[in-house]
């Protein structure tokens, strides 16, 4: 089975094959018709199997299929949102959102806790269509009024066990 059997556009089979890969996974062959439905997701595997592409690719593919709505007050919403439990998983997850997106116009950026939190609200100003967060800065923001989180389409939480174990059980029901 190949990426584009699964329903995904040229473009971005074309940045999958950029980086070396030419079927999905395991993983991904059913993971990723199911966001493509617009189905809700569970799933669970060792790492390096593929999983980040599995909610990625699709996630990619149903935002490229519709163009960013306007807000009144002209403003380009966030579109979709991925919660991860640390920053380098975020930081992780948002470059591999780079590399798949790269022959599409969408958007991204990563925030979490422990830089400064000004580039971030400069770069929230400019469209971002993916927003890769971390639940504390993320709420830092939102108390801020920075971000605005109305308009998600698309909710994903990477390693959402890890993160229950930690103890951001709160932090996200207050994103939710």
């Amino acid at each position: 089975m190949s990426f584009s059997a699964l329903g995904l556009s040229p473009e971005i089979v074309r940045a999958v094959n950029d980086r070396g890969y030419t079927q999905p996974t395991p993983i991904q062959a059913p993971a990723i018709p199911a966001v493509l439905s617009g189905g809700d997701l569970l799933a669970a595997a060792q790492t390096g199997t593929g999983k980040t592409a599995g909610f990625t690719l699709p996630l990619l593919q149903r935002l490229s299929e519709r163009p960013a709505p306007r807000l009144a007050s002209g403003r380009h919403p966030i579109r979709a949102l991925v919660l991860t439990p640390t920053r380098e998983l975020a930081a992780q997850v948002e470059e591999c959102v780079q590399e798949y997106a790269r022959h599409l116009k969408l958007s991204s950026m990563v925030m979490f806790g422990g830089v400064g939190i000004n580039p971030q609200i400069e770069r929230l100003r400019r469209p971002v269509d993916i927003l890769v967060a971390t639940p504390g800065r993320l709420l830092d923001h939102a108390a801020q009024r920075t971000v605005d989180l109305s308009n998600i389409e698309i909710l994903v939480l990477d390693e959402a066990d890890r993160m229950l174990d930690m103890g951001f059980i709160h932090d996200i029901r207050k994103v939710l």
